[in-house]
Parts: C-alpha cells; sequence; structure tokens
C-alpha cells in the first residue's frame, strides 16, 4: 500500500505543481482571430455600405440636375421666360436614374424645384440582411438675368 500512496502522493503533487497556465496561449489566439475576422468583416461591409450610399446620393444629385435643365424651350423663345418642362424634368430625372442602375422618385417641392430620392440595398459580404441606402437630392433651375 505505501507503493500505491506514495504514487498517489506523486500524482497529485505533480498535478497541484503543473503551469496552471498551459493552454491559455490557445484561447488567446483563439480570441484574436476571431476579432481580427471581425475587424475585417467591418471594414469590408462598411465600406461597401459607404459605396452604395455614395452611389444613391450621386445618382439623386445627378438625376435632379438633370431634370432642372430641362427648359420650357417654346416659353423661352417666345419670349414669356425661362422656366423648367416639368414633363421634359421628369422623363429626364428618370433617364438618369435608369441609366445609372438606380430606382427611384421624381417630384415636385413647392417652391418649384424637382425633389429626386434614391433606395437602394447593398448586399453585404459577411453580415446578414439586405440594408437600404438612400439619396435624396433637390434643384432649381436659376436663370440669370442680362
Amino acid at each position: 500500500m505505501t507503493g500505491a500512496t506514495a504514487r498517489l502522493r506523486a500524482r497529485i503533487t505533480a498535478r497541484l505543481t503543473a503551469r496552471p497556465d498551459e493552454g491559455a496561449i490557445t484561447l488567446f489566439v483563439a480570441v484574436a482571430i476571431v476579432s481580427v475576422f471581425a475587424v475585417i468583416a467591418l471594414i469590408v461591409d462598411g465600406g461597401g455600405k459607404l459605396r452604395a450610399l455614395n452611389h444613391a446620393q450621386a445618382a439623386a444629385q445627378e438625376a435632379a440636375r438633370s431634370g432642372a435643365n430641362s427648359v420650357n424651350v417654346g416659353r423661352a423663345i417666345s419670349g414669356d421666360g425661362i422656366t423648367v418642362d416639368r414633363e421634359a424634368a421628369q422623363r429626364a430625372a428618370y433617364a438618369y436614374l435608369s441609366q445609372a442602375k438606380a430606382t427611384g422618385t421624381v417630384s415636385w417641392a413647392g417652391d418649384g424645384s424637382i425633389v429626386v430620392d434614391v433606395t437602394e440595398t447593398y448586399h453585404p459580404i459577411f453580415w446578414p440582411g439586405t440594408p437600404a441606402v438612400t439619396g435624396h437630392a433637390s434643384a432649381t433651375l436659376h436663370v440669370q438675368g442680362g
């Protein structure tokens, strides 16, 4: 029994004197790798969402600008003033949105300016879901007298 007791005592002593931090580096590496992948996912998907937002805003601005440039030529030539042809302006704005592969609405504000709202969806690579991004712009025809 003394041999078994000695072996048991040796095992207990070996376990008590073992390094308590064995395996800690494995846990650190696992946490670090997960953190690095999370940061990469945020950078990639965040940058993609910003690109989609920029595209939506630029499309709205350019569609509004192209609509505001649609002058009513008949009234301008006859001397009745330079105004926007609303139907031509809406057609021009929708044509620009179609060319830019964007979807949106074109409306008119009370002050006579054309208003374009663009909504697009962004498809992230790492994060679930498809968030929507929007762009909004308005433009008014300004004429310099001379």
